[in-house]
């Protein structure tokens, strides 16, 4: 019963992450970032992944704040990872960066972002970051 429960689930939110994944947008929705957080920390701004590497509600890695610093000429610090409003802000810069019409050859999609925040630069192409998507895409079916 469990088994059929929750394989339903999943093709509920296969079925419609293509429906989700087609919604254009120039930068991610506050939706999308909500459900990003819900799936890396659980909204716990203090959580701490990945061997202590990934640390704050966006599970941000040190490499990824040199990163955006380097491109966006930013100042960020390992600990404003702890941060939810500069961890946020680091997740937009990121994803905007990576995920821009000349890299991806089409206008960026909630898809994109998610898979590029999982990722990397180039996780958009990434086979591996296909279920951390949909996993997105159930929790934004969920809530809408």
């Amino acid at each position: 019963m469990k088994k059929s429960i929750i394989s339903f689930i999943v093709m509920f939110c296969v079925a419609f992450s293509a429906q989700i994944s087609n919604a254009s947008c120039n930068h991610p929705s506050s939706s999308l970032i909500d459900a990003i957080i819900s799936i890396e920390s659980n909204h716990n701004t203090y959580a701490v992944g990945d061997d202590g590497r990934s640390v704050g509600c966006l599970q941000i890695r040190p490499e990824t704040v040199l990163d955006i610093n380097r491109f966006a000429n930013t100042n960020y610090t390992l600990n404003d990872r702890y941060s939810k409003k500069k961890s946020i802000e680091m997740f937009v810069l990121y994803v905007k960066h990576y995920a821009k019409p000349s890299r991806i050859g089409r206008k960026p999609e909630n898809k994109d972002y998610a898979r590029i925040w999982n990722g990397g630069p180039n996780g958009h192409t990434k086979k591996s970051t296909l279920t951390y998507w949909n996993k997105v895409c159930c929790l934004l079916n969920n809530r809408s």
